[in-house]
């Protein structure tokens, strides 16, 4: 009995490694791929990552699932990124907030640089500075001097580290206004409270505050790029505005787990650049201030790399407390 049952015990086993042995050699994609979303739906992140979504689960005859997991500035998504296996089965789609997050967090659960293979850029965008239109200024100007007799301004952000939160971080540095903020588990909910009049300003993604403005449900006052942008031709630049030198822009990238096998890295590299290169979604994008991303998956990489060493520098010339 007792040699029964351990040929038993070593037949389902070795079945077991059979059925993983199988699985390992299956065609990629054999099973639903998600992509993490570490910021609330209805920002920018969450727009390119359902067009991106759109684009593969058409391509690769597998549903591909947005997965929003928001808080502290996109560091939960991120972890269970970079704990995931590296198949090609869980994937990134974050912000400019991704390579700040080193700068900023003592304790990171995660090696920015060691943890993630950098696929692909999907767009690039300017901050816009936008307030709400009880704000009594028009300029970048008369809302510096607003914030300095009020004794503050408050302006909402996307969330801890981002673009949007340091680059109100870096106006109050360069300008010496009191610039208070409040930060937000993504662009949407800093929207609704400035819309409602709970905060006075926030920095937002072009391809957000575009149609805000042009509604007039919000008034633009600086873009955070060195030049202006083509669908704001009428909102001057912050350097332009009397803080020389300015310029922060926001980007969305789309990364794999360390260890990711190259060949599939650049599979879903081209996968990314089809899907930002749609002819209709490169309209809305340009309709929005936006510019389509179109790097190799080793120009991404060296690209990434670049701007962790950026914004640390941009971090500590601006005084920003590590948290």
């Amino acid at each position: 009995m007792k040699r029964k049952s351990r040929i038993k015990n070593w037949l389902t086993g070795a079945c077991a490694l059979l059925a993983a042995a199988a699985a390992s050699a299956a065609p990629y994609p054999s099973q639903p791929v998600t992509l993490v979303v570490p910021f609330a739906a209805g920002g920018m992140t969450d727009v390119l990552a359902r067009q991106l979504a759109k684009t593969m689960q058409g391509q690769l005859k597998q549903p591909v699932v947005v997965d929003n997991r928001t808080g502290a500035g996109g560091v939960i998504g991120g972890e269970k990124v970079a704990r995931a296996s590296a198949d090609g089965y869980t994937l990134l789609v974050t912000t400019t907030a991704h390579v700040v997050n080193p700068a900023i967090t003592k304790q990171l659960p995660y090696d920015t640089e060691k943890d993630f293979a950098p696929i692909a850029m999907l767009a690039r965008t300017p901050n816009v500075l936008v307030v709400n239109p009880a704000v009594p200024a028009k300029t970048l100007q008369e809302l510096l001097a607003y914030a300095k007799r009020s004794g503050s301004l408050s302006y909402g952000s996307a969330g801890v580290g981002g673009t949007t939160h340091l680059s109100g971080e870096l106006l109050a540095s360069r300008s010496g206004a009191p610039l208070l903020h409040v930060p937000y588990k993504g662009t949407a909910l800093a929207l609704n409270d400035l819309l409602g009049g709970q905060i006075q300003a926030s920095f937002v993604d072009a391809l957000t505050a575009i149609k805000y403005v042009q509604s007039g449900k919000l008034r633009a006052i600086a873009v955070s790029t060195r030049e202006r942008n083509p669908m704001l031709p009428d909102v001057p630049t912050i350097a332009e505005q009397g803080v020389p030198g300015y310029e922060t822009e926001i980007w969305i990238g789309f990364y794999a787990p360390a260890g990711t096998p190259p060949a599939l890295v650049e599979r879903l590299n081209a996968l990314a650049r089809e899907s930002m290169s749609e002819p209709a979604f490169i309209k809305l994008l340009a309709e929005q201030g936006t510019t389509p991303g179109d790097m190799d998956a080793a120009a991404f990489r060296e690209y990434v790399s670049a701007e962790i060493r950026k914004w640390g520098d941009i971090v500590r010339d601006a005084h920003i407390v590590v948290q």
